[in-house]
């Protein structure tokens, strides 16, 4: 089984699907990574032998950050956005959607389940 940044990779799933495990890594990235490390896109993941993990992991840390790091850079983002109190930042504080979508019909992902009030007819 192989581990890169901190990740397991599935087992029995091709390389260019496998790498797509580890958060910040999409199928275009995972694509260039293995063209990258010159890893055949159809090699199962369980079948890596020590020397392409070691390519793969050298490929990866090139191109960006990941995992942990990009969380952090991602909440770190967020907080700051919240801090200066401008329209993003205070959409997600309020947590409702923050890049124009409607709330009135929609939302229901942002704002979780539907809050009914007791002893309060529905007007409809």
């Amino acid at each position: 089984m192989a581990r890169l940044a901190g990740v397991d990779l599935p087992k029995n799933k091709r390389i260019e699907i496998a790498l797509t495990a580890i958060y910040g890594i999409g199928r275009p990235l995972a694509r260039s990574i293995c063209s990258e490390a010159e890893i055949d896109l159809n090699l199962k993941s369980d079948n890596l032998n020590d020397e392409q993990i070691l390519r793969l992991r050298t490929a990866i840390d090139a191109k960006g950050k990941i995992e942990g790091d990009l969380r952090r850079e991602i909440t770190l983002n967020i907080k700051r956005l919240i801090d200066l109190g401008c329209y993003r930042g205070l959409r997600h504080k309020k947590g409702l959607p923050v890049r124009g979508q409607r709330t009135r019909s929609n939302a229901r992902t942002r704002k979780g389940p539907r809050k009914t009030v007791a002893n309060k007819k529905q007007v409809v």
